[in-house]
Order: structure tokens, then sequence, then C-alpha cells
């Protein structure tokens, strides 16, 4: 099967029985799950969960209450998906919490979702302007998804700076302290990163 079928015709198929068609669908969403969760994990929580864990721990409860999704979209989907997510960090949350009470403050399931959402909301705003996309299936993608399955294609060092700088908001400073560098080096880096972006997203897909 094709990575460019739509959404909305996997998820038809899956309700048909089509297993190839579930497999397809949730590992496209595998890279786009784990920058929110990586975006919500604070310093001292990150240190002690890897957010591949929850997205395979989220992917896994998602293939088995698929029958629950009553959706058709991926907007539907992907809020669905978010939500599953919310649970499982807010339960990691709280059992570190418990056995620690100084990795996490106190937070309440309504707080990890609305975060959630928003670093949906400020991934897909990163998606560059002045990018058109290619394909007819492209254009009917969620901005935040598209984003985070080309910035999978970067090297690792221009991942973590635009994910700093754009994502998380961080000032080039603060990014220079993460990353072991100077900020006039962190600044140059995201150029770089931002053109290697735009020119990955300006790439026709391979039909």
């Amino acid at each position: 099967m094709a990575d460019d079928v739509t959404t909305s015709e996997l998820i038809r198929r899956c309700r048909s029985g089509d297993g190839q068609a579930r497999d397809l669908l949730f590992t496209r969403y595998r890279q786009y799950l784990w920058l929110l969760a990586q975006g919500q994990l604070g310093g001292k929580l990150r240190a002690r969960c890897d957010p591949s864990d929850l997205v395979q721990q989220t992917l896994l409860e998602a293939f088995r209450d698929f029958a629950g999704f009553t959706g058709e979209h991926e907007a539907e989907l992907l809020a669905w998906l978010r939500q599953i997510l919310a649970h499982n960090l807010y339960n990691e949350a709280r059992h570190q919490a418990a056995q620690r009470r100084d990795v996490a403050r106190d937070i309440s399931l309504g707080e990890v979702q609305k975060g959630l959402d928003r670093s949906s909301v400020n991934l897909g705003g990163c998606l560059p302007a002045d990018i058109s996309t290619p394909s007819r299936v492209a254009s009917d993608r969620e901005a935040a998804v598209q984003l985070a399955d080309t910035l999978a294609q970067l090297p690792k060092d221009y991942q973590k700076v635009l994910m700093l700088r754009i994502f998380e908001g961080l000032s080039a400073e603060e990014v220079a302290q993460r990353m072991g560098r100077k900020a006039g080096a962190i600044r140059m880096l995201q150029l770089r990163a931002l053109t290697a972006l735009r020119e990955l997203m300006k790439e026709p897909r391979m039909e």
C-alpha cells in the first residue's frame, strides 16, 4: 500500500478490517506524536522518561481501541491520538511525582491536554510560509504532521536547534547552553537548518 493514500481512505479501510491500512495509519503519526511528547516533557521528567516509550504506548492503545474512534478525517484522528498521549503523559508525571516529589509539579489532565493541543498548533505554525505542498495528498494533511515528517529527515543537530528555537521558543543563548555551543553558532545552525527544511519541503513527493 502506497504512503500517499489519504488519511480518510486509510480510516475507511481500517473499519473494513484492513490490517495493513491500520499499521500504516498509526505509523504515519509516530514522529508527530514524538515531537509533541518531547515538547511537553519537563527537563527533570525527560531525564527519566523516554518520549519514544510514551509514543509506543499511545499507538498500542490506539490500535487496541480503534473501534471506539468515530471520526473520519485526519484532524479528528490527531485530536484522538493527542487525547491518548495526554493520558499517558499525565500518568507518567503522576508516577514520577509519587516516586520523588521534586520531579514534576502537580498538574491536571486538562493542563496536559491543552499543552499538547497548543504544541500541535505551534508546530503547524512553524511551517515555512513560502512552501507550497507539491501534491494533493500532501495538501490534505495537517501542517503539523507535514512538518514533523520533514524534520525527521534532517540531521539531528538541525532537528534539535529548530525544536528548541522555534517549537519550544528558547533564546539562542538558552539553546547554546543546551547544545554546548556559542549563541552565534546556534543562530548560524538555525539558518542552515531552515534552509535545509525549505529545500526538503519543496521536493516533489514520489508517486
